[in-house]
C-alpha cells in the first residue's frame, strides 16, 4: 500500500548528487502542481517531509487518544446493540492510528519514536479529546460533531500530494462516515425520547459545539503552516473554509433534531448563502492545547499506563520475531 507507484525522480536524484537544490525544488513543485503523487522514495524538500511527519503523527496520536472518551462508555452503553456498535467504533479508531503510524514510517521516522514523543508530552494531539463525556449523549455528540468535523478535514486528505497518506485516508474516511452516522442516530433517538433525554442531547450539543469548531485549527490569519501546506497540496482547503462548510452542513441537522445551536449570533446570510456565527474563544483553545484542559492529565496518564501494561506484548513479539529470524538463517 505504501510503496506503489515510485517514479524515476528519486532514482535520478541518487544518480546525480550535484543537481542544484533549487532545480530539484522546482521540479518537485511542478509535480505537485500537476497532481502527481509524491512517493516515499521520491526526492522531496526536507521541510515537506517534516511537515508531513508533524501532521501525520498528530493525526495518528489523535486517533489513539480519541479512543479514550468513548471507550469509557463501552461497559455502560444502554443496550447490547449500542455496546457492540461502540466497541466496533473504538476498534476502528485504533486501526486508524496504526494506518497513520505506518504512513509516517515511510518518511523515515520510527513508530516507537513518535509514540515516545506523545508519552513524553512533546507531541500534540487534537484538543477535542481533552473534554469529558459525562453522559451517554456525549457519545452521540462526539460521533455527530467531532467525527463530522473530522470528515470535513479528512476527505480532502484523500487527494493529499503524498501518496501513502492519501491512500491511508481512503479507508479511514469510509469508516469515519459510519461513525458520524451512528452518532447522529444516537442524538436522533434521544431527541425523540423523553424530556430528560432531549435535555441530555441538548446539553451534549452545548458542550461540544464550540470545541468542534476549534478542531479546524486557528483562523487563516493565525495559521502558521496553512499557506505552505496548501501550496504543497497536503491541504486542499483553509481552516476557515472547512469550518464554514461544517457550520453550513451541521446547523440544518441540528434543526432537524429540534436542538438549538448554542450561539446567539448564529444567523443565515442570504447574500453570502452561509451561516454567520459568533466569535470563537481562542484563549480556551490555546489553554487546552497547552495541556490545561479538563482531561489533559487524565488522557496522558491513561496512555502511559496502557503503554506500560502492553510492554510484555511488545517484548514477546520481538523475541518471537528474533527466534524466527534465527531459525530462518540456520535453515539457509
Amino acid at each position: 500500500m505504501y510503496t506503489q507507484g515510485l517514479d524515476s525522480l528519486g532514482k535520478d536524484c541518487l544518480r546525480d548528487e550535484t543537481r542544484d537544490g533549487a532545480a530539484l525544488e522546482s521540479r518537485f513543485q511542478a509535480r505537485v502542481d500537476a497532481e502527481e503523487k509524491i512517493e516515499a522514495k521520491d526526492w522531496m524538500p526536507e521541510a515537506y517531509r517534516r511537515t508531513l511527519i508533524r501532521q501525520i503523527s498528530q493525526h495518528a496520536h489523535s486517533e489513539v487518544v480519541g479512543m479514550l472518551p468513548e471507550g469509557n462508555w463501552i461497559t455502560r452503553a444502554p443496550s447490547l446493540k449500542r455496546k457492540t456498535i461502540l466497541i466496533a467504533k473504538v476498534q476502528d479508531e485504533g486501526g486508524h492510528g496504526a494506518y497513520l503510524y505506518s504512513a509516517a514510517e515511510t518518511l523515515g521516522v520510527a513508530r516507537a519514536e513518535l509514540v515516545d514523543q506523545l508519552l513524553a508530552g512533546k507531541a500534540k494531539y487534537s484538543s477535542i479529546f481533552n473534554y469529558p463525556t459525562p453522559t451517554w449523549a456525549d457519545v452521540g455528540a462526539i460521533g455527530w460533531l467531532v467525527d463530522g468535523a473530522a470528515i470535513m478535514n479528512q476527505i480532502p486528505l484523500c487527494r493529499c500530494s503524498y501518496g501513502p497518506y492519501a491512500r491511508a485516508m481512503v479507508r479511514i474516511c469510509k469508516e469515519e462516515s459510519f461513525h458520524q452516522r451512528q452518532g447522529y442516530e444516537i442524538m436522533l433517538t434521544l431527541a425523540r425520547g423523553t424530556e430528560a433525554q432531549r435535555a441530555m442531547a441538548q446539553a451534549a450539543l452545548d458542550r461540544w459545539w464550540w470545541p468542534s469548531l476549534m478542531m479546524f485549527g486557528p483562523t487563516d490569519t493565525d495559521s502558521k503552516h496553512g499557506a505552505q501546506s496548501m501550496r504543497w497540496k497536503i491541504k486542499r482547503f483553509s481552516n476557515d473554509e472547512l469550518r464554514q462548510k461544517f457550520v453550513d452542513t451541521t446547523v440544518p441537522q441540528a434543526d432537524y433534531l429540534g436542538l438549538g445551536v448554542p450561539d446567539p449570533e448564529l444567523a443565515w446570510d442570504e447574500a453570502a448563502q452561509h451561516y454567520r456565527f459568533g466569535p470563537i474563544d481562542w484563549s480556551e483553545f490555546e489553554r487546552v492545547l497547552a495541556g490545561h484542559g479538563p482531561c489533559n492529565r487524565e488522557r496522558m496518564e491513561a496512555r502511559c499506563k496502557a503503554h506500560e501494561e502492553g510492554r510484555w506484548v511488545r517484548e514477546a513479539a520481538a523475541a518471537w520475531a528474533a527466534k524466527r529470524s534465527a531459525v530462518a538463517m540456520q535453515a539457509a
